[in-house]
């Protein structure tokens, strides 16, 4: 058995220059923990029983890259996650929202889509959807290909309907998708005003303007100086007065752009003061 202890802490040095240099993809500011938690499971389940042996896989077969990626990049997320934050984006910040002839809203790391999704379903109760654009991005290909399909495990649907309900949904949700065996299909009409594309917080600059921007759940696992990066990232992005969405865990406080941002009741939602 594979002991998590086995790879050190040189040889992931060596691990994240490598992939940076072969495949351009930097994660030399992600959390180390974090980083070698999810390279010693990686060893776990594919069976590497020794550094060296993942280091080979990964230097001689970009497919199997894909799959690194996938492993290391952290996709948990569900529909309506953390209901009372979109029950706060309903209630407070949509009506703000609502007053722009066009909305655009940027979910950076956005997964498998489920957040994509339930912001296109608060839009159309909102009767805003047809003057919206909602840009879902992520590190992560294949998860894009996933959130492109809008097809999700049956199982799911009690705890989304649940969090639906909490969020102030207010209609019978299994409208929203129709149900095949053990999946369902979430409706076409929800990816009409949905734009997905690979997106790297680290390396890749702003593409638009936007109202508001939701990340939750990734700054997490960056370093200070990259979580810097981003929140200058995203301040470049967002327009005067506009919002700035992060998880339960993560603060603009603390940054030097802390100054700069407004913070709305207790909910992790920052509003951006007018400056210049």
């Amino acid at each position: 058995m594979l002991e998590p202890s086995i790879i050190k802490d040189e040889e992931i040095e060596l691990l994240i220059q490598d992939v940076d240099k072969l495949y351009g993809y930097d994660f030399s500011q992600y959390s180390r923990a974090s980083f070698k938690r999810r390279i010693n499971r990686l060893c776990l389940i594919d069976r590497f029983l020794s550094f060296a042996e993942l280091r080979y896989k990964l230097l001689n077969d970009k497919e199997y890259f894909k799959r690194f990626i996938e492993e290391i990049t952290v996709n948990v997320t569900e529909m309506f996650r953390d209901p009372l934050f979109f029950k706060m984006l309903r209630e407070k910040i949509l009506p703000q929202l609502g007053t722009y002839p066009l909305i655009r809203i940027w979910l950076a790391g956005c997964s498998t889509g489920e957040e994509a999704y339930s912001m296109a379903i608060l839009l159309k109760e909102a009767n805003l959807y047809d003057k919206s654009l909602i840009y879902g991005t992520d590190i992560n290909p294949s998860v894009l290909e996933y959130a492109r399909e809008g097809v999700f495990p049956l199982q799911h649907m009690k705890q989304y309907s649940e969090n639906y309900i909490i969020s102030g949904g207010k209609e019978d949700f299994s409208e929203y998708y129709t149900a095949h065996y053990n999946s369902v299909k979430f409706d076409k009409s929800l990816q009409e005003k949905l734009v997905l594309s690979t997106h790297n917080l680290v390396s890749d600059s702003s593409f638009n303007s936007f109202q508001l921007i939701i990340c939750r759940n990734v700054l997490i696992y960056f370093e200070k100086d990259l979580q810097e990066h981003v929140f200058r990232l995203f301040d470049e992005s967002l327009e005067n007065l506009g919002y700035l969405a992060l998880g339960s865990k993560e603060t603009i406080r603390f940054s030097t752009l802390e100054k700069m941002y407004h913070q709305i009741e207790d909910q992790k939602i920052w509003k951006k003061i007018e400056h210049h």
